[in-house]
């Protein structure tokens, strides 16, 4: 497995050449990118960013020996594929559309997708119905541009069970549609390794954050390995399942030398890694 953090977790004001040498040093393999509607680079890629532009990013990382390996973004919690609105869900298709671009231009094999979300407004079986057909209608230009789009589990009331994933990942027949597992958003409703002996080779890429359960609500995520991730048997199961993959971490930056949590971060990796 190769160990990648997500830009989040930088300190402020740092170029793009800068946020790659930390990582460096601090000796990770990668740095997942965020790309948004708006946003200034390195933390945030707008999505109307150029190819040119986009490859001199990927070219800061080459040059560290460092890979983009994944990317992430907010855009589908604002412009959803489950909105009732069909033009709200058409813009969402655009949009990913785009990303598959820009991830392509990165050299970033797995973008993140948030498939959508059951909500008053969006009751849980056309949300999943709407959710498959948006994804459908990408699935080709995920193909052409040779990036697997990665459905990641969320709080957002629907796929909430190993068993739903899977035979939704299953229901597109093809290789460019994965799970974007996600540890920490488990916790609370079940166990990471179960997901992930049961997703398998599905799972195409794999953030992870640690979760106190006598929290129990947003306030509840923590860094690796203060809260309640049974990480050995996390490891043991990613081993099993023949993953090999970025494991990213998705952390916010300390208050005071936010330097020093990507260090610290990339020996928590270590130790998850080594099981």
């Amino acid at each position: 497995m190769k160990k990648s953090i997500n830009i989040w977790a930088f300190p402020p004001g740092l170029s793009v050449g800068e946020v790659f040498q930390l990582a460096k040093d601090a000796g990770l393999d990668g740095v997942e990118l965020n790309i948004e509607e708006k946003g200034t680079p390195p933390y945030a890629l707008p999505i109307t960013i150029s190819e040119s532009e986009a490859v001199e990013i990927r070219k800061e990382a080459e040059k560290r020996g460092l890979v983009i390996g994944t990317t992430s973004s907010g855009i589908h919690w604002q412009y959803r594929l489950t909105s009732p609105d069909p033009a709200i869900r058409e813009k969402a298709g655009e949009q990913t559309k785009m990303r598959l671009r820009i991830n392509r231009w990165l050299g970033a094999d797995v973008l993140l997708l948030v498939p959508g979300a059951v909500s008053e407004g969006e009751p849980y079986d056309l949300a999943i119905e709407r959710s498959r057909e948006g994804i459908k209608q990408i699935v080709e230009e995920a193909e052409k541009q040779r990036v697997i789009i990665g459905v990641e589990n969320v709080w957002n009331k629907m796929l909430v069970s190993p068993l739903e994933m899977r035979d939704f990942v299953d229901s597109f027949q093809s290789e460019w549609v994965g799970a974007y597992f996600d540890v920490g958003n488990v916790l609370n409703y079940g166990f990471p390794e179960q997901w992930i002996r049961i997703l398998g080779k599905r799972i195409k890429a794999v953030h992870i954050k640690d979760f106190k359960l006598s929290v129990g609500n947003i306030h509840g995520f923590v860094n690796l390995l203060e809260g309640d991730v049974n990480w050995a048997e996390v490891s043991k199961a990613l081993k099993e399942v023949g993953y090999e993959g970025f494991i990213t971490a998705e952390l916010p930056p300390y208050k005071f030398h936010p330097e020093l949590l990507i260090y610290e971060t990339s020996k928590a990796l270590d130790v998850i890694i080594k099981g």
